[in-house]
């Protein structure tokens, strides 16, 4: 299984759309063992994501952009500038205008998700980066999509491109 993490979200030839890892899992469930899904963020789904991507930690992120994932591209990319919630902000206008700076005692990120699904501080759990992306969304006092939701994913496929050549560090501890 090393560098499988490394490679997702991935376009699924059978569904025609974009899975993320927690996606992929859950294919295999449905598709190959017979079984139900398990639920988005449950530990169960959580752990077998941490155990896969723990297989590939160190090697560079690489997900393909080809023209079955282009437009989910273009609309993960669309959602990480588009202005939203009461406080009328992009993820561009903390992760890439004001990185490094601080934010309520925390240093804001360049927004990579190569450490994730991991243990966060904040939230003394483990927990996927889907989880991460909606307390950004709530941040800004916007409504934030459900875990999972393809708008996440689309999003996490931006956010892998964008991370393209830097080590998975999953599982992670953030602070």
């Amino acid at each position: 299984m090393s560098g499988i993490a490394a490679t997702y979200p991935a376009f699924d030839e059978q569904n025609q759309t974009l899975v993320n890892l927690e996606g992929r899992i859950n294919l295999c469930r449905t598709r190959y063992q017979n079984s139900t899904p398990l639920e988005y963020e449950s530990d169960d789904l959580l752990a077998l994501a941490a155990f896969i991507a723990e297989q590939s930690q160190g090697v560079p992120i690489n997900v393909e952009l080809t023209a079955n994932t282009q437009p989910a591209y273009d609309r993960g990319e669309a959602y990480f500038f588009t202005r939203r919630g009461q406080l009328n902000l992009s993820c561009h206008n903390c992760h890439d205008e004001n990185w490094g700076k601080q934010l309520r005692g925390d240093t804001i990120s360049q927004g990579h998700g190569n450490g994730f699904p991991g243990y966060r501080l904040e939230w003394e759990s483990f927990g996927s980066l889907h989880r991460r992306l909606a307390d950004c969304d709530a941040g800004v006092r916007a409504e934030p999509f459900p875990l999972g939701s393809q708008t996440y994913v689309e999003l996490e496929f931006y956010l892998a491109n964008r991370s393209r050549g830097l080590p998975i560090e999953s599982p992670g501890i953030r602070r």
